[in-house]
């Protein structure tokens, strides 16, 4: 499988990315752009998107670019910072690119945007690599 394939073969398994409603809208190895829609259903009680929202969309763009060479990988630790608050309505990308790649451990730095090209968060994620294919996991 490609890397493309890969990530719409995950993507596929994935019922809370696809509960997001995220797209996958770009696909290299290692890297990804997803897409989101904001939802009403993801407002918190100040009238802006919750932050486990903004950290979900932004996992997902880690898991998505970190297992599509087909090796899989999980996350090990992961930081946000809160840039801007994303409203109702907003359209999310999140960018995920690789800063560096070990045997067992890579790091990506992924970028989220609103629909006015602002950065409304950055993430930065580290994952390990459990040494099986994403195909040879099971799933429920």
């Amino acid at each position: 499988m490609n890397s493309r394939e890969t990530a719409e073969y995950m993507f596929e398994k994935d019922l809370f990315s696809q509960w997001l409603g995220i797209e996958l809208t770009e696909i290299k190895e290692n890297y990804c752009l997803i897409k989101m829609p904001v939802k009403p259903e993801m407002i918190n009680g100040l009238g802006t998107v919750h932050g486990g929202v903004t950290f979900a969309f932004a996992d997902s763009a880690l898991a998505f670019s970190s297992n599509n060479s087909g090796e899989a990988a999980v996350a090990l630790n992961c930081y946000i910072n809160f840039t801007k608050a994303a409203k109702n309505g907003d359209v999310l990308t999140a960018e995920s690119i690789l800063l560096n790649d070990t045997r067992k451990t890579a790091i990506y730095d992924i970028t989220i945007k609103n629909q006015n090209d602002e950065v409304v968060a950055g993430f930065r994620g580290t994952v390990y690599k459990i040494g099986k294919k994403v195909t040879e996991l099971k799933h429920l």
